[in-house]
């Protein structure tokens, strides 16, 4: 089948308010779930399903010198790696656009919520603060990255346990009972427009074919706190409201995962 008739297939499909795998347009796969500790070598870990997409999350602490211009400020770092093992099309190496893409939008939710209390990371103003850094790696991809990536690292951020340290040493062996100082959550529901439609969850196939996709970020009390636009199709005013909508309502369904596990 080329790319022209897997498109048709799927349009007709959405026409009929269905999809390849037989759910509705605004329907997650099953299971969703979070699995925690998953690294002995993190501070925090999480790993996240959603249907047959696997995305694992860790965060790491380090001690250094705060940013000149936030010098009583903690640092946040995200990195993302598409593993090969996880889809026959990733390569190993540097980052490429996609990853590079998940890590600023996987931080740009957690950064403009404020989810972390940064300030409370800085030990001492302007000469000793922690860096929290979250690495996301995928196990398989089958479909909606973002989705699966950005709950994944706040699941392994809502884990996290500060190491013991004496001075400026660290003893990662030794984690203590403090939890890092997070105040929100803010979580990120992905909606894609194929012709006329708009879908969640996309899987691989759905992907190949989008003409756009809006990546939202929702706190707790509904408020937006960041977006994030993809594809090649321009979005009007009307379809960017119509998809904040879907979002806002999904966003109960993922957010109901993460604070039950």
């Amino acid at each position: 089948m080329t790319a022209k008739q897997a498109r048709q297939h799927i349009v007709k499909l959405l026409n009929k308010t269905a999809r390849l795998d037989g759910r509705g347009l605004t329907e997650y796969r099953k299971p969703i779930t979070i699995e925690y500790n998953i690294s002995k070598s993190a501070e925090g870990s999480a790993r996240v399903q959603i249907g047959e997409t696997i995305v694992l999350a860790g965060v790491k602490m380090e001690l250094g010198e705060p940013y000149p211009d936030t010098p009583d400020s903690g640092g946040l770092m995200v990195g993302a790696e598409l593993l090969p093992l996880s889809n026959p099309d990733f390569e190993s190496g540097p980052p490429g656009i996609q990853a590079i893409e998940i890590s600023r939008v996987v931080d740009r939710a957690i950064r403009e919520s404020k989810a972390i209390d940064v300030t409370k990371l800085c030990i001492k103003k302007g000469e000793l603060c922690w860096t929290v850094s979250i690495d996301i790696c995928t196990l398989n991809d089958a479909g909606n990255l973002f989705d699966a990536a950005a709950l994944a690292a706040l699941a392994a951020l809502k884990n996290a346990r500060m190491p013991a340290r004496d001075g400026k040493k660290i003893d990662y062996k030794n984690l203590t009972d403090e939890k890092l100082p997070i105040q929100r959550l803010p979580i990120s529901i992905t909606v894609c427009k194929i012709a006329d439609k708009f879908l969640v969850d996309p899987i691989t196939e759905e992907e190949e074919v989008i003409d756009a996709r809006l990546t939202v970020a929702i706190m707790e009390n509904g408020e937006i706190c960041a977006m994030q636009k993809g594809g090649d199709i321009a979005l009007t005013l009307a379809e960017i409201e119509q998809m904040i909508g879907i979002a806002a309502e999904k966003t109960k369904e993922l957010r109901s995962v993460l604070d039950e596990a």
